[in-house]
């Protein structure tokens, strides 16, 4: 059965999403879209000059979405980066005000192509804009998800496995709630080699649990203030979503979805299927962690509620 997905939105993200996809061949026919028609063609032109080297063939589509019908998958990169800056604080939200029509306007298109598949956002801030496509596309909540807190639980692995020396594959655990300011590291969920974080903490004086969380938080930052945009790593969590999409692996992730308790998105995990979202993890969390989602999933839903109204 043909594997098919499509990426909306070529800039630094959507393009490293679309290299991984051809160069990994982990879809048949890749529908590429985007308003700088001059960006896509040189981009699409540089990928099928690859195509001969490659040991998978993609049948490339450019600017049809008439050509997402049918498709698995659909990934959102749509941005504009630009409006980040080194003195901005550090907030996901400045970028609200063009996503937010773009979402309205994407979303539209999606539905009247008649898609039916999974639509994946990254676009920030990513739980708003993952709710606003799901009411402008109309597809059901579980088939609507963003990446959300998926990258920022990878941050996670990668500082405790590097506090601890430890590849990052052997920590588990999430961050939970608005990919942003409000998120949280939830230490009860976090184990190494099977060991919980916070046994290990309480063992080791130099390992403060509060440190490595500000880390994890701040850490696309770092990269944002080095290059000026982030791209590998929310594209990695994000073909690693459309992977386990395609495949139907039941594969346990941190995504942000539609929450019926908190009525908004947020992330916490979910089993991962072609439909979208199998099932919901109820996870045992302390109070304290339950207070800090509330209230970030308070934080969210009021900027929706703003977001939406305006759209309308």
């Amino acid at each position: 059965m043909t594997r098919k997905v499509g990426v909306i939105g070529l800039g630094h993200v959507g393009t490293a999403i679309a290299n991984y996809l051809i160069f990994s061949g982990a879809t048949d026919e890749l529908v590429l879209i985007d308003k700088n028609e001059l960006k896509l063609n040189a981009e699409a032109t540089d990928f099928a000059d690859a195509a001969a080297n490659l040991s998978a063939h993609t049948k490339i589509i450019v600017n049809d979405y008439a050509a997402l019908a049918d498709a698995d998958v659909i990934v959102s990169a749509l941005g504009n980066i630009s409006q980040q800056n080194d003195d901005a604080k550090h907030d996901r939200f400045v970028e609200l005000a063009f996503n937010q029509a773009a979402a309205k306007e994407v979303g539209t298109k999606i539905k009247e192509s008649g898609f039916n598949g999974v639509l994946v956002s990254i676009s920030n801030p990513c739980d708003v804009i993952a709710a606003l496509f799901q009411k402008f596309s109309g597809l059901p909540e579980n088939q609507v998800m963003g990446t959300g807190t998926l990258l920022d639980s990878a941050r996670l692995k990668k500082t405790v496995g590097q506090a601890l020396q430890v590849d990052p594959r052997s920590v588990t655990g999430y961050n939970l709630g608005e990919h942003g300011n409000s998120q949280f590291t939830a230490w009860s969920t976090v184990r190494v080699f099977d060991q919980p974080i916070t046994a290990l903490a309480a063992e080791n004086e130099e390992l403060d649990l509060d440190t490595l969380d500000e880390s994890v938080r701040a850490g696309g930052y770092a990269v944002f203030h080095g290059k000026h945009y982030t791209n590998y790593g929310i594209a990695a969590a994000a073909v690693h979503l459309v992977n386990a999409i395609l495949s139907d692996s039941h594969e346990e992730l941190p995504v942000s979805y539609f929450h019926t308790e908190y009525g908004i998105y947020i992330s916490s995990p979910v089993i991962i299927s072609k439909q979208g979202i199998a099932k919901k993890i109820k996870l045992d969390l302390t109070p304290a962690e339950k207070e800090k989602l509330a209230k970030s999933a308070g934080y969210v839903k009021d900027r929706f509620t703003t977001a939406y109204a305006e759209l309308k």
